[in-house]
């Protein structure tokens, strides 16, 4: 009989088999990170570190931060169940997934999500937006639209037209306001040297009309075409009188006055009450003008250009005046005409 045979040895043969269910296998040691490799990854981190995130990805990740926390309960956090408010809400009858009494199916009566966030970008005032709202239903109104009426889509061509018509409109009342202060200027030296009688020349006498004091004139005999100017010019006058006249007040120091002082010394120590000597009808209703300053401008421009051909025979857009009333050489009356 061969040993292999003999009773026993094949105890001793599954012994010295391997166990594969009982076997373990040891954890693979991880590579030693060389220095350079080392070098190499804390420089990564130091820039990963330092890198300053752009507005937009701060603002990318406000909001994924922002929906994730609403979309997430705060009564699956593990530390609401150990809340003492939570458990004292679930003794009262709250149960989750909504708020109220619920239906007999068993459905919560109340809101069931959280209340919608709304975010505030702008620098407006609390309380701006409902400003906004009552204006554009004060404004719906007077155009008699529904005050829930969506204000009408603008069309881009009628916005553009109605751009250039402002600024043809504005441009017009420039050139009608050098128009007014040249007719003035040439109907002055025309009355300067009609007036001319040998004691003086033409711009002599006007400097003198100039200097003439204001309340020697009526404002209504000043010819309607450039009447507004001279009301404008008046009315800034008496403004610049009036606060000159408030500032000398406020610097001068109080003083002694007497009942029985001379006019002349308390005109000479300024005590007296000071008149605005103007126009003797500036204060008075100009039916005329109101008429003429309602206008259309290119009208009254036409008016003020015809008179300056007719008066002086002069061309506004050729800039010079003529020898003869045919202003032979001149296009026409309006700047088209000179293109």
């Amino acid at each position: 009989m061969s040993p292999t045979n003999q009773p026993g040895s094949g105890a001793q043969d599954d012994d010295d088999d391997d166990d594969y269910m009982n076997m373990t296998f040891a954890e693979p040691q991880p590579a030693k990170e060389s220095s350079i490799q080392r070098t190499q990854r804390l420089k990564k981190e130091a820039r990963a570190r330092g890198l300053v995130k752009s507005k937009a990805q701060l603002a990318e990740e406000e909001a994924a931060a922002r929906a994730k926390a609403l979309a997430t309960s705060m009564l699956d956090d593990p530390r609401a169940r150990k809340s003492k408010g939570l458990a004292m809400m679930a003794k009262m009858g709250f149960t989750g997934g909504g708020l109220g009494k619920k239906t007999p199916d068993g459905q919560a009566q109340g809101r069931v999500e959280p209340i919608h966030l709304s975010l505030k970008d702008d620098r407006a005032g609390v309380g701006m937006d409902a400003e906004k709202k009552r204006r554009f239903r004060e404004a719906a109104e007077e155009r008699g639209l529904a005050p829930d009426a969506k204000a009408p889509r603008l069309d881009p061509d009628e916005y553009r037209e109605r751009v250039r018509r402002e600024r043809e409109d504005a441009k017009l009342e420039s050139q009608f306001f050098a128009a007014q202060r040249l007719a003035e200027g040439m109907d002055d030296e025309q009355a300067a040297g009609a007036d001319t009688d040998g004691d003086g020349s033409a711009s002599e006498q006007l400097e003198k009309k100039r200097k003439r004091p204001n309340s020697s004139k009526l404002l209504k005999s000043v010819p309607i075409l450039y009447r507004g100017l001279v009301r404008h010019r008046e009315e800034k006058e008496r403004e610049r009188r009036m606060r000159y006249d408030l500032e000398q007040s406020l610097s001068r120091l109080p003083t002694y006055e007497e009942e029985d002082d001379d006019p002349d010394y308390k005109t000479a120590l300024g005590k007296r009450d000071t008149i605005y000597t103007m126009a003797e009808d500036f204060d008075e209703q100009d039916q005329e003008l109101d008429e003429f300053n309602a206008l259309d401008v290119r009208e009254r421009l036409e008016r003020l250009l015809k008179h300056l051909r007719e008066q002086h025979r002069y061309c506004f857009w050729c800039k010079m005046a003529y020898p003869d009333a045919e202003m032979d050489g001149c296009p026409g009356l309006t700047e088209e005409d000179h293109d």
